[in-house]
């Protein structure tokens, strides 16, 4: 439902992209370290075994200096070999205690870590909610969520500004694996979303699986923010105007779309093909909407050096043949289509 702010930690849910070794790796690193500290120290009484006392028979052996390296270690200390001249005391005190020390820090190391982990990730989570904003949000994560992103990659926005809102903690755990925010919950909540910093978003992507869900989250998210722009999917075309009523600035009917490709496909292929790669950033043929530039005043959409598809004036958009267009003006905005090289280099037509 609608909610309101809630009860609920601000954190819950929020999950930061970020590396951690497993803790198979930490143990074994761990106990590796442990294990090297114990023989160089089982070396060195070895070797200065002429300054410490067995009190048992008075020789120190090589088990003897593996038995009092353990109980020297672990700070059991039996008293049974001790060190007896000044040169073993001064050597225990140099060495001896600090290795003692690190032997001690590892073997609590993995509790300490335990501890500690909470504190750091509530410290990651404090200081991205501090620093997001103007970022993008998408809600939902499968088909259609992976591709927004990959979209939105290919067209220059970081992963660190695209946070995504998914109920499945697989599809955040996904998302977190390849380097984005994620937040586990329900995007048609109020608390969820405030946690996205939706009133702070540059836009929000519904790509939820069902429209009645796509409809909740667009009425949602233009309660919590009226001017981000919101782009929606929708599966059945005759809920779009109801996603538009919504709130919605965009939407996309996957189910139409999808068939209308399907039809041509079958007696014009190539078109399809090129529809394919124009929807595919960074690679081929791209569509690129941007303002006109300065030097574009006072020319026709004919003269750019881009291949211009409409130009929007007024809040009302033309085709690139329409007479109404004329010339260029500073305001106008223009859909173009560019062309990519192999290695991902923009070109524009001459």
């Amino acid at each position: 439902m609608i909610g309101g702010h809630g009860s609920e930690d601000p954190h819950t849910g929020v999950q930061i992209a970020h590396e951690e070794p497993s803790p198979i790796r930490q143990v074994t690193q761990r106990l590796l370290i442990a294990t090297i500290i114990l023989l160089l120290t089982i070396l060195l009484v070895w070797l200065d075994r002429d300054g410490y006392r067995d009190n048992a028979d008075g020789d120190v052996t090589l088990l003897d200096a593996a038995y009092y390296s353990t109980v020297s270690l672990s700070t059991t200390g039996y008293g049974d070999i001790v060190p007896v001249t000044d040169g073993a005391r001064l050597f225990n005190f140099i060495v001896i205690t600090p290795l003692r020390v690190m032997f001690l820090i590892v073997l609590i190391g993995t509790t300490l870590e335990a501890l500690t982990a909470r504190s750091r990730e509530e410290f990651r989570i404090r200081r991205w909610r501090s620093r997001v904003r103007q970022h993008v949000i998408v809600c939902g994560y499968g088909t259609k969520g992976r591709s927004a992103v990959r979209s939105l990659q290919a067209t220059g926005t970081p992963l660190e500004s695209i946070v995504v809102v998914d109920p499945e903690t697989r599809a955040i755990d996904e998302a977190n694996s390849v380097g984005l925010t994620g937040i586990v919950g329900d995007a048609g909540r109020t608390d969820v979303l405030r946690r996205a910093h939706v009133e702070r978003a540059r836009a929000v992507i519904v790509a939820a699986n069902r429209d009645d869900a796509a409809v909740l989250i667009t009425l949602t998210v233009r309660q919590l923010n009226p001017s981000v722009p919101i782009t929606t999917s929708v599966r059945e075309e005759e809920n779009a105007q109801l996603l538009r009523q919504s709130g919605a600035d965009t939407v996309i009917t996957t189910s139409a779309t999808a068939g209308r490709l399907l039809g041509l496909s079958t007696d014009s292929p190539r078109v399809v093909s090129v529809v394919e790669d124009l929807v595919t950033g960074g690679q081929g043929l791209d569509l690129s909407q941007r303002t006109v530039r300065s030097g574009e005043v006072g020319l026709g959409p004919r003269d750019l050096r881009d291949v211009v598809l409409s130009v929007t004036r007024g809040g009302r958009t033309l085709r690139f043949d329409d007479p109404l267009i004329g010339t260029l003006q500073s305001e106008d905005v223009l859909v173009v289509v560019r062309s990519h090289g192999p290695d991902g280099q923009v070109f524009a037509r001459t």
